[in-house]
């Protein structure tokens, strides 16, 4: 039997951007909210992007990334230097996909991508803040403020990650389950005209 056609590239953008704005609007709209001790959120926007560049790799994490932190600076309430969450989740988004080309995705090693995904975005967008000279990220605060957000982030994560992975399945890239080079009996004997006897 031969294999199902190749899903189209047009259609892993859409799911891509459908997964990014939904991750935005209930960022905005739910996550940011919820009345949570600290007064810190999960970052939905943060954990679809990383999860997105687990499924489709380094350079639709880094595109989605840019294109996520890109909105998530301009949508209400931005009170930041736009480009901060644009720069952070691009890098997040890269650096997790080219991790991915290591992961077994029907393994748990994704969620713990992810949580470092959260981490490492959480502290880099307080050191831009730092750099930027942004008061709210002094030291103190920081200190503060990042283990709860990982916390959270790691909470969250396990929806997310799942939403995302069904969304995408149908778009999976082909080399993960799979060898390239492998193809099939049946049709090696149809490319080849030689039929069994």
């Amino acid at each position: 039997m031969l294999n199902a056609p190749e899903a189209s590239p047009t259609g892993r953008r859409v799911i891509s951007a459908i997964v990014i704005v939904v991750a935005l609007v209930l960022q905005v709209s739910v996550a940011n909210r919820l009345p949570l001790p600290g007064g810190v959120t999960p970052d939905l926007v943060l954990l679809s992007v990383v999860a997105l560049a687990l499924v489709s790799g380094s350079l639709t994490g880094c595109v989605a990334g840019f294109c996520a932190g890109l909105a998530a600076d301009i949508v209400p309430p931005a009170d930041h230097t736009i480009g901060r969450y644009a720069l952070v989740y691009c890098v997040i988004g890269y650096v997790c996909g080219i991790a991915a080309a290591e992961m077994d995705r029907q393994s748990t090693v994704p969620f713990f991508a992810v949580a470092a995904g959260a981490l490492l975005g959480t502290v880099a967008y307080a050191a831009t803040g730092m750099l930027l000279g942004d008061p709210r990220a002094s030291w103190t605060i920081v200190a503060r403020v990042v283990p709860l957000q990982v916390l959270y982030d790691v909470v969250a994560s396990p929806f997310v990650v799942w939403c995302v992975l069904r969304a995408t399945r149908r778009y999976d890239r082909p080399e993960r389950h799979r060898d390239r080079f492998s193809v099939p009996a049946a049709r090696y004997r149809a490319m080849s005209g030689r039929t069994r006897l």
